[in-house]
């Protein structure tokens, strides 16, 4: 049986297997909109601009705030080049 990377093995006694379970994990979209909301409060950017940043409405932040799933890369892009950034610059954060 192939171990996976993100799994835990637990030994079911009942039934002979080994039964994988995943780990929770922070995705890399969360993350990156987690870096972008600590850079917003890091130089006291307010929603509107940041919004600008992006080159997407203010509700559209709010609901990467629910789920950052819906970033897109063109919209880190557009937030790396305004502000003269590399993305490793932002994930080092």
């Amino acid at each position: 049986m192939k171990c996976r990377r993100n799994a835990l093995m637990n030994w079911n006694e009942r039934t002979g297997y080994v039964i994988m379970k995943k780990e929770k994990r922070i995705t890399i979209y969360k993350k990156i909109w987690c870096k972008i909301r600590y850079w917003q409060n890091l130089k006291d950017v307010s929603d509107t601009e940041l919004a600008a940043y992006l080159r997407v409405c203010e509700r559209t932040l709010r609901d990467y705030d629910k789920n950052a799933r819906n970033i897109t890369l063109e919209k880190i892009d557009n937030f790396l080049t305004v502000n003269s950034m590399e993305l490793d610059e932002l994930l080092a954060m």
